[in-house]
């Protein structure tokens, strides 16, 4: 493309009578058309725009709010403690800190070593990527492959994964099934919502577990599968592990890294957002093993290319929020932070419970903070979302925004003041028609 755009310039330098008009088609600046390939509005912009649609018509009218998986819950005491020293330090010259490294912080990187250490996971600190977001890593990430790369993903899946593969141009246009040259790994009832092995060769897979937004979690031996399927292939997993903490089963791997192999061929992606609180705050970290490999790059290679990105793009975390993921990770704030997880997952349970009161079949929730519900009525995903906010006024997530194999599913989030979440359950079962 870069030769055909240099050629058709040249061509109009050189017998174009007009000058103007080459100066003017050398200055032309030019948009990434892979944008328009997008299928229409991101996910939740859509929602706000129907559920804003409403309310104009109902003015008035309490909408109860379980789609966004948005924190709800104050900061725990421990964490505040640890961002009041944050700020305190930046107040002193003995304690000031200007630019850190970009890769975080040693007392945190080596604190989330230890956290794994806990689970078995041997992981050096500097394996650890201090960042200010799970889903901004997701979507950098695949910058440091290649453009022809084959991308698979989980469907349904966290819409990030789908969409930054088809800014970068990985992918055709949009169809009913979804995008051309995407390969999907279809989550059913009759997978337990977890994929099959794709049955080709691709090149980078993206897993989500526990997943957004069907609440599975992987067991070790499905993700084994995946593993010994990458190291055969020189593929990469990408996993996403932002709701580990919500894994109550302990027969359930919280990282992909308690499967042997998994440091030759697996990035993992974990976040504080729904663990601590630091949704708006922003922190996280994603692993690139140094014994990573690709088909076409020995060990190192990919650790290094990240550390590059990172360090061309990016200048770290904030280090106030920083010294609050340290704190997030002492003793006293995990013992905090894990009753918030609890709070959250007991909001699962009363949505979970309303729901099957009334005959719906529902999954996820147990270790996961997010209700998979299969509309009733052989509705789809958007009419049942226009249904439960014109009867109950409450609003959750069509499951055909994660792709194709959401249809006839939607989610509802755990995360909410409990008085709220206790209301949309009474709405539904007072007021659902089905």
């Amino acid at each position: 493309m870069r030769k055909s755009n240099y050629s058709e310039k040249f061509s109009i330098t050189r017998f174009s009578p007009d000058p103007f008009l080459v100066i003017e088609y050398l200055l032309m600046a030019r948009i990434n058309t892979n944008y328009d390939k997008l299928s229409a509005g991101y996910l939740f912009p859509e929602i706000a725009r129907r559920t804003n649609a409403f309310l104009e018509v109902n003015k008035g009218t309490q909408v109860l709010r379980l789609g966004i998986g948005d924190t709800t819950e104050p900061i725990a005491s421990a964490v505040l403690d640890g961002l009041h020293q944050g700020v305190k330090n930046l107040g002193n010259a003995e304690t000031y800190s200007g630019y850190g490294p970009s890769e975080g912080v040693l007392p945190l990187r080596q604190g989330l070593a230890d956290l794994y250490g806990e689970h078995g996971v041997k992981l050096d600190p500097s394996e650890f990527f201090v960042s200010d977001g799970a889903k901004s890593d997701s979507a950098n990430i695949q910058g440091i492959f290649s453009e022809d790369c084959v991308i698979a993903v989980q469907d349904p899946a966290y819409p990030v994964y789908v969409d930054s593969n088809v800014i970068a141009g990985r992918t055709g246009e949009a169809t009913d099934s979804g995008y051309e040259g995407l390969v999907y790994m279809p989550c059913t009832e009759e997978n337990g919502f977890f994929p099959e092995l794709p049955s080709g060769k691709v090149d980078v897979i993206y897993i989500c577990s526990p997943n957004n937004p069907t609440g599975a979690v992987a067991t070790k031996e499905q993700l084994k599968k995946f593993v010994d399927y990458a190291n055969a292939h020189k593929a990469v997993i990408l996993f996403d592990s932002a709701y580990a903490s919500f894994i109550t089963d302990p027969e359930l791997p919280r990282s992909i890294y308690e499967i042997d192999g998994a440091e030759t061929c697996a990035i993992e992606m974990n976040s504080f957002s729904k663990t601590a609180g630091f949704t708006g705050v922003r922190l996280a970290w994603t692993i690139v093993p140094k014994t990573l490999m690709t088909e076409d790059s020995e060990a190192g290679k990919v650790h290094a290319l990240w550390t590059r990105r990172q360090n061309t793009f990016f200048n770290g975390a904030s280090n106030i929020v920083q010294a609050g993921g340290i704190a997030a990770l002492s003793a006293k704030g995990r013992e905090q932070t894990n009753a918030q997880v609890g709070f959250y997952l007991e909001n699962a349970r009363i949505i979970n419970d309303g729901l099957k009161s009334l005959g719906i079949t529902t999954y996820g929730g147990g270790n996961a903070p997010y209700v998979w519900l299969k509309t009733p009525g052989g509705l789809t995903s958007w009419e049942f979302f226009d249904k439960l906010l014109n009867e109950c006024h409450v609003v959750g997530t069509p499951g055909s925004g994660f792709g194709p194999a959401g249809e006839g599913f939607f989610r509802l989030s755990a995360f909410g003041h409990r008085e709220n979440v206790e209301k949309a359950v009474e709405s539904i079962k007072d007021n659902l028609k089905i």
